[in-house]
């Protein structure tokens, strides 16, 4: 009983303690300056938004390739010696590609170095999720666990929001203070103190398995299911619509003379989103899963079928405004089906998957709509997060047939 009863206080946060979270929320904010700061860099350096926008892609492209590779890592050595090692490599990778981007080195090279930088990329969001499971489905009573990790999911799903508002704040900040080459560097003196911190913080060696035990760990074929699979098209689609949305409401302001405030005008979404993905966790649960990712991205369609209109920035920020309604539930709503579909001890490649996929999804599609904004027309690049919601919605209805009706099963 007196067991039973110490267990029933045990709470996340007793479990990692107050310094967990700004250490957590700081070692995550390279990464979302890194798409921003190669374009920044590289438009500056080799004067063409197309080569910069190709940069930023490379970017995307490594995280693509190495990313799951180093979740994969993460759940076979520990998060600890992998984040310690990836962080040094990113850090001095990004002073390399400053430095590459404004020598007489040829195009290819830069290209390559942001690559590499993309590789490198230590993913702190997907690793934190990872660790806060853990904790949730090990340490907490089972009737607490799904309460509990929706309101980790919608914490953490806030605090991406508030780091893609102020990622690119800071990459302009940097820039117009220090010139295109500080964001990078920043991103990286960034990288060594906080990714460091957040790899000796003790729930990095909780992480890891105990010396003498045994774990079972799901084959890699798991991670093909299609559910799981669906998740991370979803998760996609938000990244798609993170990018898009920013280069052409960038490219909106620049039409208006006023391109510099671009981040300030985006953070109307990006505020809203953080509230409404924290007021997740209040939900009922007889709402599922499911049809949350049914009604939160059609919501981001309505929206987005709105910004069709926006010739005016009244208009474009009622449109910032409703579609970030949709986007932080998304989100949280998105990982928490990964963690429900996560196979036996997979945890930190399934995170590393989904924060994959964000990171992919922007890179990409911040170039794409970066080209179109320059040779087809601003309205043409604001068809681009349209075209993401879409998405969004065709998954959200594949995976309402996909998964048998009611809750998701309980963690643990």
């Amino acid at each position: 009983m007196e067991n039973s009863n110490a267990q029933d206080q045990v709470t996340v946060i007793s479990r990692t303690g107050f310094a967990y979270f700004p250490i957590a929320l700081m070692a995550r904010l390279p990464f979302a300056m890194v798409v921003i700061g190669v374009l920044t860099l590289v438009v500056s350096a080799r004067g063409s938004v197309e080569l910069g926008g190709f940069a930023s892609a490379s970017v995307g492209l490594g995280v693509a390739c190495c990313g799951p590779l180093l979740g994969a890592a993460a759940d076979r050595f520990g998060q600890r010696p992998m984040l310690l090692l990836a962080g040094a490599v990113n850090a001095v990778l990004l002073g390399v590609l400053a430095w590459v981007a404004f020598s007489t080195l040829p195009m290819w090279a830069v290209f390559f170095s942001a690559f590499l930088v993309g590789a490198s990329v230590p993913q702190i969001s997907p690793m934190s999720r990872a660790r806060l499971v853990g904790i949730i489905s090990s340490q907490l009573p089972a009737a607490r666990r799904s309460r509990s990790l929706s309101s980790t999911f919608a914490y953490e799903s806030a605090a991406d929001e508030v780091i893609f508002v102020f990622g690119p704040v800071t990459v302009g900040l940097l820039a117009t203070a220090f010139g295109a080459w500080a964001p990078v560097i920043g991103a990286g003196v960034l990288t060594l103190i906080f990714v460091t911190a957040f790899a000796l913080h003790p729930t990095g060696a909780k992480a890891q398995v105990e010396e003498g035990t045994v774990t079972y760990v799901a084959p890699v074929s798991q991670l093909w299911r299609p559910t799981l699979l669906l998740t991370v098209i979803g998760i996609l689609a938000v990244g798609m619509f993170f990018g898009s949305m920013l280069t052409s409401l960038t490219a909106f302001m620049q039409d208006r003379g006023d391109a510099e405030q671009a981040g300030l005008i985006y953070g109307v979404m990006g505020v809203g989103s953080a509230i409404f993905a924290v007021g997740v966790a209040w939900l009922s649960p007889k709402f599922t899963l499911r049809a949350r990712w049914l009604v939160f991205a059609l919501l981001i369609f309505g929206g987005a079928l709105f910004l069709q209109t926006a010739h005016d920035l009244p208009r474009m920020i009622l449109a910032l405004a409703v579609m970030g309604i949709g986007i932080g539930p998304l989100l949280v709503t998105l990982y928490s089906f990964g963690a429900h579909r996560t196979p036996a001890g997979r945890g930190a490649t399934v995170m590393a998957m989904l924060g994959t996929g964000i990171m992919v999804g922007q890179s990409f599609t911040a170039a794409v709509a970066g080209v179109v904004a320059e040779h087809v027309s601003t309205q043409a690049s604001l068809l681009l997060p349209l075209l993401a919601a879409t998405i969004a919605v065709a998954a959200g209805v594949v995976n309402w047939f996909l998964t048998p009706a009611g809750p998701e099963p309980e963690l643990g």
